[in-house]
């Protein structure tokens, strides 16, 4: 038993002095990154609270600039903050390929297409990107102005009150429009109990995902799976994929008694109401044996999570942001009475082109809130970055919060600057200084349906309601997660404008 105790530690001796001093290992090693411990690298750097870590990111390249890293044994990640660098990896195909951490993904969204690679990628990119046209979106914002309508029901009852937590109130809209646009169904009001469900798993989910990469022995599966975090990880994964698979029956189940067509003559696919529904697209699909089932689930699976999360959480901040800002707030409002005048007559979609002033709110929101706060791509070949030779297979981190709070590219980054995404501004910046959406060939497929979404629900809410602060923004307290979270509740007073 010594004896091979013996021999499995000089192997990983050897394995870590490899891993250390091949190429690979001397090539990382030059780069700029915090203390590491012999053997373990960086390992026991990240083992942090979800708030904390978030810190220790944001002070990395305080610390150490536009290239840092960290590494454990084998493992090896870059992350980069220079418009440059971000454009040289987003704007191709060369640098498409994605791996951890969203394999960890794999158990709730498969290879849905956040995280598919090549041919399977291309050809699913290809196959959805009709549900998204100009054209498609123009008949969803008949389903937007209901729900938006419905929302600011919800508001009313809220006038009067202390204070109210803004993030369970946009969640549940923005789930009813993802469900009833690009799924074609309802949820029912009476359905609570089955749409929190479905919040607490999402959230139990980007928790494990973090956590595990942060913990380099549970990159392995069976170790991960075998402890709490992987059982509460598989408790979450039921609800998630419980609701999603309820929704694709009740949509085939709607189909089949309606005897629909889903293809009309102008190839167009129509959910309830007349409107066109993404999921019918994945259905007349696997008529023609171009998905299968399983390919649809894990479709659905990243569209509800995607549809409706990150728009929730852009949504959050900035109603909460613009409570603080009251000269904003009232700037806004002045737009839509010079659009609306005292009618309360639903938008156009030439309203929402007017919208100009919201527009640049919503900019600056989502430059200071990116909803999701970094992408990841995995780098297959060598390749030079601020100076520095990149390895093949190492991970390179785009940390999107911190390019868009750079001072030197945004003065006074923390402030709250409309004007910053003024067309004679945006002309001076770095196209990859601002990238809350991504960009290149992978940026995010659903970016017309989020602003129009968001500009439908702030213009409505702000016709109606003066919003107040409670939550300040020197309060928040961030947590590393899939999406950019406060660790607390962001609270707002509403007060009716009549």
């Amino acid at each position: 038993m010594a004896y091979w105790l013996a021999v499995i530690l000089a192997v990983f001796v050897m394995w870590c002095l490899y891993s250390r001093y091949s190429r690979a290992g001397r090539l990382i090693a030059k780069i700029p990154g915090p203390k590491d411990v012999p053997f373990f690298g960086n390992a026991f750097n990240v083992v942090l609270p979800t708030d904390e870590l978030f810190i220790f990111l944001r002070d990395m390249y305080k610390t150490f600039g536009g290239m840092t890293k960290l590494y454990a044994f084998h493992l090896r990640c870059v992350s980069v903050y220079e418009p440059d660098d971000v454009e040289l990896i987003l704007s191709t195909t060369r640098f498409n390929d994605k791996d951890k951490p969203y394999t960890f993904l794999k158990p709730w969204l498969s290879d849905g297409l956040l995280i598919s690679n090549g041919s399977k990628w291309q050809h699913r990119r290809k196959m959805l990107t009709p549900a998204f046209h100009f054209n498609i979106l123009k008949k969803y914002t008949q389903t937007f102005t209901e729900q938006t309508e419905e929302f600011l029901q919800t508001v009313k009852g809220e006038v009067g009150k202390e204070k109210t937590d803004l993030i369970p109130l946009i969640s549940r809209t923005t789930l009813h429009i993802i469900t009833e646009t690009a799924m074609g169904i309802s949820i029912d009001e009476g359905n609570d109990s089955i749409m929190k469900s479905y919040f607490d798993a999402v959230y139990i989910v980007g928790e494990c995902v973090v956590k595990r990469l942060c913990r380099v022995l549970y990159f392995i599966d069976a170790v991960f799976n075998m402890s709490a975090l992987g059982r509460a990880q598989k408790q979450a994964l039921k609800n998630l994929h419980g609701f999603t698979d309820k929704v694709i029956r009740e949509r085939k189940e709607f189909i089949a008694r309606n005897s629909l067509t889903e293809f009309t003559d102008d190839n167009e696919v129509y959910g309830k109401k007349g409107r066109l529904a993404m999921l019918d697209l994945l259905i007349q699909n696997e008529k023609d044996e171009k998905i299968d089932v399983k390919g649809i689930r894990e479709e659905v699976d990243t569209f509800m999570f995607e549809g409706h999360d990150t728009t929730a959480m852009a949504l959050s901040f900035m109603i909460m942001r613009i409570a603080n800002e009251p000269e904003v707030q009232e700037n806004i409002y002045d737009e839509m009475r010079k659009i609306f005048g005292t009618s309360q007559r639903l938008p156009t979609m030439t309203d929402f082109n007017d919208m100009k002033y919201l527009e640049c709110c919503i900019k600056e929101s989502l430059r200071i809130y990116p909803s999701v706060p970094f992408i990841a791509r995995e780098i297959t070949e060598e390749t030079v970055l601020s100076g520095y030779t990149i390895p093949p297979n190492t991970e390179v981190h785009i940390h999107i919060y911190d390019i868009h709070h750079r001072a030197d590219i945004y003065p006074n980054p923390e402030k709250f600057i409309p004007e910053r995404f003024l067309p004679e501004n945006n002309l001076k910046r770095h196209p990859y200084a601002y990238i809350p959406f991504s960009a290149g060939p992978r940026n995010c497929i659903g970016q017309k349906f989020a602003m129009l979404e968001m500009k439908t629900v702030l213009s409505g809410l702000l016709r109606r309601f003066r919003v107040e602060p409670i939550t300040k923004p020197e309060d928040i307290t961030f947590a590393s997660d899939l999406v950019l979270r406060s660790n607390r509740p962001l609270y707002v007073r509403f007060c009716d404008r009549q």
